[in-house]
């Protein structure tokens, strides 16, 4: 490769990590904002924490929680980019793309929970909360939410 070429893509590297360096300085408190927006209670946080390819029933152990309220947060994460959709058998999973670690967030301390008490009372907790949304407009359950620390 003739040296001048070599020069132009090195400087070209350089540029391209120079302005990597800018958009994370500058992205941070947004980020940091989207991820407690989105991760308003301590089983989120938990369940976002452990989102690292693991099947939903692995993560609804330690955060607490119904394996199908994990998949609904996932897809909520998703959408909103704070996480990746992760093809497997037997179905899709998600891996968080931020760990709240780098965003000064901290991570509860896990739950894990006995076998049969997660499908009883979730599943409880579950009804009532789905009751309790449709019930209201999205903006009064946030802000419940938020008030309460219950996930959404």
């Amino acid at each position: 490769m003739p040296e001048e070429k070599k020069d132009k893509q090195d400087r070209m590297i350089e540029l391209l990590e120079e302005m990597l360096r800018w958009m994370k300085v500058t992205s941070i408190p947004q980020v940091k904002k989207l991820l407690l927006d989105t991760l308003p209670s301590d089983k989120e946080k938990i369940a976002y924490h452990y989102s690292d390819g693991r099947d939903s029933r692995a993560v609804s152990t330690v955060a607490g929680v119904h394996f199908t309220t994990i998949a609904r947060w996932w897809r909520t994460w998703t959408r909103v980019g704070i996480a990746e959709s992760v093809r497997a058998k037997g179905g899709d999973r998600a891996r968080r793309s931020f760990l709240l670690e780098d965003f000064g967030i901290e991570v509860p301390e896990r739950k894990e929970m006995r076998r049969g008490e997660s499908q009883r009372n979730t599943k409880e907790e579950e009804s009532s909360k789905e009751a309790f949304q449709e019930a209201t407009s999205s903006d009064a359950a946030a802000m419940e939410d938020k008030k309460t620390g219950e996930p959404t």
